[in-house]
């Protein structure tokens, strides 16, 4: 059977119309009833509501109990280049907060000291935080840092970016990166701190931060929302003749 000429379930039919009608309409903006919708597409109540939870969990729709389903507002675009989260958000004129849930300091466990190439148990600063763009929770991110940083809680009351605090305050500046992108769910901590549901699709990204003599300096784990994140990435150089 060829692409052509499969064919495609009822629901999901009446997803991409509502796709269309999604992107027609515009953030904030709300869609007709359920019932007036399956009259529209003349089906079920049921096939509407599956064609919708499944947008809502994309992140396209948003649906709130009792007052009905809106078009979500644009994802922000979060672009993992050698630049922190802060002036990620700053480059794309987004209001970024972060609330800290914890500073300490950990021993080394066999991964991390793999990853830092520390020793076994080595000294490490532990630095976890709900990251917040325009308010709403967007990721939860636990970094983990070679040493002692001695007054790293009052250098981030003044300046939320690690990245510029390890530079001017530490004399560690992250010359090279290495992420991971790999897709999880939400247990129920995730789920707590980012207001979500438990299950929901989360896009998890591991950094290590190298300077610039290739010793790694940062390593951070960051569990994005996966209805409010797209990940967007530049390469330059790319060879064209396959």
């Amino acid at each position: 059977m060829t692409a052509r000429e499969f064919a495609a379930p009822k629901y999901y039919r009446v997803k991409e119309e509502l796709r269309r009608l999604a992107r027609e309409a515009g953030p904030e903006a709300s869609l007709p009833t359920e019932r007036t919708l399956a009259a529209r597409y003349q089906t079920s109540r049921t096939t509407v509501r599956q064609a919708i939870s499944e947008l809502v969990a994309e992140g396209l729709l948003n649906r709130t109990q009792g007052k009905g389903t809106f078009v979500a507002p644009s994802r922000p675009t979060y672009v993992r280049q050698l630049t922190s989260f802060t002036q990620d958000a700053e480059a794309q004129h987004l209001k970024s907060t972060s609330d800290i849930l914890g500073i300490d300091t950990v021993p080394a466990d066999a991964y991390l000291a793999e990853q830092l190439r520390v020793p076994l148990g080595g000294e490490l600063t532990r630095l976890e935080r709900v990251r917040v763009i325009n308010g709403e929770p967007l990721a939860h991110e636990t970094a983990y840092l070679p040493g002692d940083l001695l007054d790293l809680k009052q250098h981030l009351a003044r300046n939320g970016s690690l990245y510029a605090i390890l530079r001017n305050h530490y004399g560690t500046t992250i010359a090279e990166v290495e992420d991971t992108v790999m897709t999880v769910v939400a247990g129920p901590l995730e789920a707590h701190l980012l207001g979500i549901e438990t299950g929901a699709p989360l896009l998890l990204t591991q950094r290590r931060g190298l300077d610039a003599n290739g010793i790694p300096v940062e390593w951070t784990r960051s569990a994005f929302r996966g209805d409010r994140f797209q990940f967007f990435a530049r390469t330059s150089g790319v060879d064209t003749t396959n």
